[in-house]
């Protein structure tokens, strides 16, 4: 599992995305304006993770599932992908409460 960091060739923001073990996403940030806001978007995540409170469990119109790792104050820092099955998102949060020791990749450098 691991964080990577990069910059949209688009907007010019910076976004983290959280990578379980086989390589898919789990988590991914909102832009960020500079590469620090960034970063503590990350250690936002590590703090937040463990937290079960924090997850905001959504089933889209749909019927798919999702969800949102909200920090303290309510603010999002990250979402989700979408889910076929409510007990598949429940296994992604598992996954994003594991991050607290996951690596960061700068692939901005």
């Amino acid at each position: 599992m691991k964080f990577e960091i990069y910059q949209s060739e688009n907007n010019h923001e910076y976004y983290f995305r959280l990578k379980a073990g086989n390589g898919e996403v789990v988590l991914k940030s909102e832009g960020y304006k500079d590469k620090s806001g960034c970063e503590n978007g990350v250690q936002s995540v590590k703090k937040n993770a463990e937290d079960v409170g924090r997850f905001e469990r959504k089933e889209a119109t749909n019927g798919k599932h999702h969800f949102n790792l909200k920090a303290g104050n309510g603010q999002v820092i990250g979402s989700s992908q979408m889910y076929v099955s409510k007990d598949s998102m429940e296994h992604g949060i598992t996954v994003v409460q594991k991050a607290t020791s996951a690596n960061v990749e700068d692939l901005t450098d």
